[in-house]
């Protein structure tokens, strides 16, 4: 037995015989079967008295099926991954074998005299296929199995959630498939009705507190998700805790859609789940046909093009087929990443990617008179909270004076639409940044109702969209994490009880695109982001997700500006449902626009003197909202 071991482990550690093993392994076979045929064909008797005649006879039909198999090359084929391919040739090659050894006891019965060699007859040589194809099967398949059990150990036990078509077919590619990288030992169910059942012969477990620790008396090292599942996993965040917690990795379809529940699902499709994959989030419905309506065949226009938000922008409306793309960004390395973008996946579509600020009033304008857009989407921002806290001026001119170059533009060249995209900071804002977008939504919400009642000639509507952070965006927290992480820590959290909402950049930009196409000027639209997540707990599941040991949670206080939490309404605000109830429509108070541009125009003109404290007291003149917090400013506020 020892010997037997020390043969698998040495053969199982190769990963494969050399191929005269095989050879070796299959002639001696083939010399077993002759003898088989011998004894049947001659009976006990007679075998014993002529053994070693047989045996020279039984050696010649051994070389000539070593010769047959060397013909089909049965022996150059790994074992393991045995086929019916496989199989088929070694039948062929017994018969061969056969059928040559056959002729052969012919040939030597014709001449006669040779009574040292006693070859097989029909009976003895049909014997001798059967025997020679059974065992040589028998050989291939056991080995097989042999590998399966013996490479068992070094798969992972998986355990499956979800037990209708994803689950199961997750579990039939686990069985099926030849490279034995996860055994499954278990299913999990939320149906209470399957606690006695089995799937495939595996238990299933009903989910409720505490099915992680259940798992891991399984011995399960990987949860892996059903597309079907997908959804309900992430908002189960108890469930999510205890199996990052217990140390089971999971992997799971970042969304159902990427299976259409058609195809053979296998656990390639799946991948590691990253921390975004396991912020609750709901599917987002929009309405394309709406969407394609309004962009087809349009000119558009897009404002900071090159970043987060204005790519992925780029991205949703080139799918679409405008007539146009004029993609403006001040950024040039990003906007190469655009031009080029554009050019592998939107080659049919007419783009120009340009280079240039939204402050230049006469390039901006050169560029209006060019391409006449239709629709403007306004994405160009400086976004960062403590930078722009340093710099005001520059929040003032290029988020407060660069929309107003762009809004004024689309109304003289007849823009159609202006969709300018804002942000959850603009709602009682205790930041210069926000402060500035709050500023922006005025001008363009004031302008547009001096369009509507005549005071300004023009056909352009102005709607504004808010939401709060988007995963991945530049400078967003998750990517700073993982930096940290990969560092060693800390990571730093500004406060133990700061809360943030997230929404991926795809969805947020389909939410801008749709509410685009509902608005009739003059919305603010307000998105729904779910659920908040605490930025403390996003850090300390993202360590537990990184298999990091001993990565501390440093606490550094509030940054200058920064609130413990975002609000997407101020307390004087309500909102009005929309057809999509992910976007709502806020009730904001509304500017006289001559008292907007007038505010407009001596902001700018402060601006110029680099005085924060006179530049933040301006903003403060025409925000009384804008409270500021951990900031030099606060002393404006007594």
């Amino acid at each position: 037995m020892r010997i037997f071991c020390r043969l698998s482990n040495w053969y199982f550690s190769k990963g494969a015989l050399p191929y005269w093993g095989v050879l070796f392994l299959d002639c001696l076979i083939a010399l077993f079967s002759g003898y088989v045929g011998s004894y049947l064909e001659h009976g006990g008797l007679e075998f014993a008295q002529h053994f070693w005649q047989l045996t020279a006879g039984n050696i010649v039909c051994m070389l000539l099926f070593a010769v047959a198999f060397r013909m089909f090359h049965t022996y150059s084929g790994i074992l393991r991954f045995s086929s019916l391919v496989d199989l088929e040739r070694v039948g062929l090659a017994s018969f061969v074998g056969v059928v040559m050894s056959y002729i052969v006891g012919i040939v030597q019965n014709a001449l006669g005299g040779v009574n040292c060699i006693i070859m097989h007859s029909l009976f003895g040589s049909v014997v001798m296929f059967v025997c020679a194809s059974m065992l040589l099967w028998v050989e291939r398949m056991f080995v097989r199995a042999l590998f399966d059990i013996f490479k068992v150990d070094k798969a992972l036990p998986v355990a499956i959630y979800g037990t209708m078509e994803g689950g199961v077919s997750l579990a039939n590619s686990i069985l099926t498939t030849k490279e034995k990288k996860y055994v499954l030992q278990a299913f999990i169910s939320d149906g209470y009705d399957m606690r006695k059942a089995y799937i495939l012969g595996k238990k299933v477990f009903i989910n409720k507190k505490g099915i992680a620790e259940l798992m891991r008396n399984q011995h399960v090292k990987v949860l892996l998700v059903s597309p079907l599942k997908s959804e309900a996993f992430r908002e189960n965040q108890a469930m999510i805790d205890e199996f990052v917690q217990a140390g089971i990795k999971i992997m799971m379809m970042p969304t159902a859609e990427e299976w259409d529940g058609k195809s053979d699902l296998t656990y390639n499709h799946l991948h590691e789940i990253e921390i975004e994959d396991l912020l609750p989030r709901e599917k987002i419905e929009v309405d394309m046909n709406a969407i394609g309506a309004m962009l087809r065949g349009k000119r558009v226009l897009i404002t900071g093009a090159a970043g987060s938000i204005g790519s992925e922008m780029v991205r949703q409306v080139a799918v679409y087929k405008p007539a146009e793309l004029t993609l403006i960004d001040q950024a040039e390395t990003p906007m190469h990443s655009v031009r080029l973008t554009m050019a592998r996946q939107f080659a049919d579509v007419k783009n120009e990617t340009i280079v240039g600020s939204i402050t230049d009033k006469a390039f901006m304008e050169k560029i209006f008179e060019d391409h006449r857009p239709e629709y403007v989407f306004h994405a160009a921002a400086y976004k960062h909270v403590p930078m722009m806290e340093d710099n005001p001026a520059m929040a003032v001119r290029n988020n407060v004076n660069g929309t107003r170059v762009i809004a004024d533009l689309a109304v003289k060249y007849g823009t159609k639409k202006f969709v300018m995209i804002s942000t959850d900071k603009a709602v009682n804002p205790t930041n210069v940044m926000g402060c500035s977008k709050r500023i922006c939504e005025i001008y363009c919400q004031s302008l547009n109702q001096a369009i509507v009642d005549g005071r300004v000639k023009g056909v352009t509507q102005f709607v504004t969209t808010r939401f709060g952070n988007v995963l991945g965006s530049n400078g967003s927290v998750i990517p700073i994490f993982k930096e940290l992480i990969r560092k060693g820590g800390p990571l730093t959290v500004t406060h133990p009880d700061i809360i943030r909402y997230f929404m991926l950049i795809p969805e947020a930009c389909k939410l801008v695109l749709e509410a685009g196409t509902m608005g009739k000027g003059g919305e603010i639209f307000v998105f729904d982001m779910g659920k908040p997540v605490k930025i403390v707990d996003l850090a300390r599941r993202m360590i537990s997700l990184s298999g990091a040991k001993n990565i501390e949670i440093k606490f550094t206080g509030l940054r200058d500006g920064e609130k413990l939490y975002e609000e997407l309404l101020s307390t004087k605000e309500n909102t009005i449902p929309t057809q999509n109830r992910k976007i709502m429509v806020a009730k904001v108070r509304e500017y006289d626009y001559e008292e907007a541009k007038k505010n407009e125009d001596e902001l700018l003109q402060i601006s110029y003197t680099h005085d924060d404290m006179a530049i933040v007291k301006k903003m403060k003149e025409i925000v009384p909202e804008y409270k500021s917090q951990v900031s030099k400013y606060q002393v404006l506020d007594k």
